[in-house]
């Protein structure tokens, strides 16, 4: 029998810090998750898209830091810390700060049991947008997660009432389409596009050009209904671009259809098909939304981290 060599792990550059950390996806909407149970570490702007870059750094669509809801900086947070003992600190990969991720969220909630830092099979996690109770079977190979995601509204519900859109939403090739705004926790503007409209060739490279133009901008989900209870969609997220999923995103893309159709009660519950896969929503009494997809956490490692938090 040949035998395996150990592997040794490599000495530490000059001159380096360790950063442990665990990547991890949501239908392919993938983070950076950094534990941080004192509380101590300075997760600014610059570390986040040097993490974040895809060529110089781990590549991903945003940062996660683990940390004590109690030890976090924001005192509205903190306020949560009787429900939910873990915070999901989220950046985008440009730095900024943000609300909620669905997705994210069902990939914190992965790692927050894998650690053994929630042993329940449901819990309760803090946000920027609020407490959010999660839901965990892990009973098969493949985790998924389920996450409330709290409440929902229409942004403008008397621009809604009057035309069935508030936002007018242009690509650089495009005429304006009409567009609904939601509010998940963060924003969103949805589009359903005309038939005559291919949605896998529509050029998302850039932020679409937003009328009115929200004051911290929106996610953008471009949707095609496929049937009863079920679309596919395309998204372009603030501070990122075009992601593979949006967790958030695709709560937004359900409620708008069913918002358009007249009939509210109808389809409560939906399968969104994004380019990264599939997750599912569920509308909820009291304007109330759930999300299920699955949760993989694909890698741990240490980034080298330069004593002036630059680059290796």
């Amino acid at each position: 029998m040949t035998s395996v060599p150990s592997v040794v792990p490599p000495p530490a550059p000059a001159g380096r810090v360790p950063l442990p950390f665990t990547k991890g996806h949501g239908t392919q909407n993938d983070f950076v998750l950094l534990a941080d149970p004192e509380g101590t570490l300075d997760l600014d702007a610059s570390l986040v898209r040097l993490l974040c870059d895809r060529r110089a750094g781990l590549g991903a669509d945003g940062v996660i830091r683990v940390v004590p809801t109690a030890a976090a900086a924001e005192e509205s947070v903190r306020a949560q810390a009787g429900r939910a003992r873990w915070f999901m600190d989220y950046r985008n990969a440009d730095g900024s700060v943000a609300e909620m991720c669905g997705n994210g969220a069902r990939v914190f909630a992965a790692y927050l049991r894998r650690e053994g830092l929630e042993t329940a099979a449901e819990f309760a996690i803090a946000t920027r947008a609020g407490t959010r109770a999660i839901r965990v079977d892990d009973a098969a190979d493949d985790v998924r997660v389920s996450v409330h995601m709290g409440s929902w509204r229409i942004t403008a519900p008397e621009r809604f009432g009057e035309r069935g859109f508030d936002t007018l939403v242009a690509l650089r090739s495009e005429d304006p389409w009409p567009g609904l705004s939601f509010d998940l926790g963060n924003p969103h503007v949805v589009v359903a596009l005309p038939e005559s409209v291919d949605l896998d060739a529509l050029d998302l490279s850039f932020a679409p050009a937003l009328n009115p133009t929200p004051e911290t901008g929106a996610n953008v989900e471009f949707v095609q209904p496929l049937g009863p209870g079920h679309l596919r969609m395309r998204v372009h997220e603030r501070g990122v671009g075009e992601t593979r999923s949006c967790g958030t995103g695709a709560c937004a893309a359900a409620l708008a259809l069913r918002a358009w159709s007249g009939r509210p009660a109808d389809h409560e519950d939906w399968r969104v098909d994004l380019p990264g896969g599939t997750v599912y929503v569920t509308v909820l009494p009291g304007d109330q939304v759930e999300l299920t997809g699955p949760a993989e956490l694909v890698a741990d490692g240490t980034f080298w981290l330069a004593r002036d938090g630059m680059a290796p």
